[in-house]
């Protein structure tokens, strides 16, 4: 059996806390999800770094990226 709880049922919770709790548990969420997106980010910069010292990154100009992501020669 799982132990999930619906959407739904998090919103009930939610409107049940008080107006200084619901504003801290947005807060909390906010920061959370900056955190995440910042791990993220850096995530990629290592993975960019990582491609350009094995030299498999690869480098141009916009039109050339166009062309690249289009087929376009």
């Amino acid at each position: 059996m799982s132990n999930t709880i619906s959407f739904q049922e998090i919103i009930g919770y939610v409107e049940a806390l008080s107006q200084e709790d619901q504003d801290l548990l947005l807060e909390l969420i906010q920061k959370r999800r900056v955190e995440k997106r910042r791990s993220e980010i850096a995530n990629h910069a290592v993975q960019t770094l990582t491609a350009i010292d094995a030299g498999t990154a690869k480098k141009g100009t916009v039109g050339d990226l166009w062309a690249d992501l289009t087929g376009d020669e």
